[in-house]
């Protein structure tokens, strides 16, 4: 999983940011050069599929969000360090400072969208990376989702390290129930 933060300048303005899922990869693309050649401060963390199965996707997820507001703030000085964080969703990841909860915060903050097309594109990136080391399964095309090509990829050629076990329990006790 992969989190981002980001603080934004008060005047930045970019056409077209809104939530990273209904943008086209070529303007996440885009957007992920100039968010980050604008933005006063970015982040990115990870939880990788060892993190998930121990501790659950949520927890994984919050530990990413940690980590990349950690990483935002080495970049910042104290003085610029974020008051307040805008956190898209319902579940408070208990920052170490004020958070305010936006469900479906990426089609309304510009904040929360930046980060959104900032931890999209750099999975992606990580499973095209992924896909040159495990071919067969997809994830240039599919990022890792469950998809057709996915699961044809387990039928055929089995899991790979990468694979989270938890996402297998899902795909056994799928196949049983099915």
């Amino acid at each position: 999983v992969v989190a981002a933060a980001v603080v934004l300048p008060e005047e930045f303005s970019v056409l077209g940011i809104d939530d990273s899922k209904k943008l086209s990869e070529k303007r996440r693309e885009e957007l992920f050069v100039e968010i980050k050649k604008h933005a006063v401060a970015w982040g990115i963390g990870m939880a990788d599929h060892q993190v998930i199965d121990e501790i659950n996707i949520l927890q994984a997820t919050f530990l990413a969000m940690h980590r990349a507001y950690g990483e935002l703030l080495q970049k910042l000085p104290e003085e610029k360090r974020p008051r307040l964080a805008l956190v898209d969703g319902n579940r408070d990841p208990d920052l170490p400072l004020p958070t305010q909860l936006v469900v479906k915060g990426d089609g309304t903050s510009a904040h929360i969208a930046a980060a959104s097309v900032l931890a999209k594109v750099t999975r992606d990136h990580l499973m095209t990376e992924y896909a040159r080391e495990y071919p067969g399964y997809g994830w240039e095309k599919n990022k890792g989702y469950g998809s057709k090509e996915h699961y044809e990829g387990i039928a055929k050629y089995g899991i790979t390290p990468l694979h989270r076990k938890s996402f297998l329990k899902n795909l056994t006790e799928k196949h049983h129930d099915g």
